[in-house]
């Protein structure tokens, strides 16, 4: 006879509280709603940057193009990074997205768990980090004053999050070496 079939069953107070626990994911549903709201916040962010950037378009020298793209780029990184966090959090802790195998569907979404989420996250952060670095130097070799102090600080917290997430990839690479408890 199957274990489930032996088994007592559980007294009503564990069934309520096991079933309060559960349901209580809901209650980080409204943190991926402020996410989306913090996604618009940042696309209207995009559109002033690109709108004063461009309205400069044709006095620009080549360099100012560069910083200019590389700022886009760089909020085009946050907005990318809230998505996934938005998707792969919701998917993951909370409920299943039920989009009827719209075609549109990214082909990551509903495959990211937490690990890949972390790693996602901590390569986002490291290119967004480059950006920062890259503009500060541009903008040195444009002749801009940067104290040494600020650009110790760039290149110190740039470094702190490359060796962050090549240890985070360490560990997830040995787990997965590991027999699973």
């Amino acid at each position: 006879m199957p274990d489930i079939a032996r088994r007592k069953p559980k007294p009503t107070a564990e069934r309520w509280l096991e079933a309060g626990l559960f349901h209580s994911r809901w209650l980080m549903a409204p943190f991926y709603v402020g996410l989306v709201a913090a996604l618009i916040a940042l696309l209207v962010v995009f559109f002033n940057e690109a709108v004063h950037e461009l309205s400069h378009l044709f006095v620009m020298k080549p360099n100012q193009a560069i910083m200019m793209v590389l700022s886009l780029i760089d909020l085009s990184l946050a907005g990318n990074l809230l998505l996934i966090v938005i998707f792969s959090g919701y998917e993951n802790f909370v409920s299943k997205i039920d989009t009827a195998d719209d075609e549109d569907r990214p082909s990551w979404m509903g495959t990211v768990d937490f690990s890949g989420l972390k790693m996602k996250l901590i390569a986002s952060i490291v290119a967004i980090s480059a950006i920062a670095l890259l503009k500060a130097f541009m903008e040195l070799s444009e002749g801009k004053e940067l104290s040494d102090r600020s650009l110790m600080w760039l290149v110190v917290i740039h470094v702190t999050f490359v060796v962050s997430g090549v240890l985070l990839a360490l560990m997830d690479w040995l787990a997965g070496k590991t027999d699973k408890h």
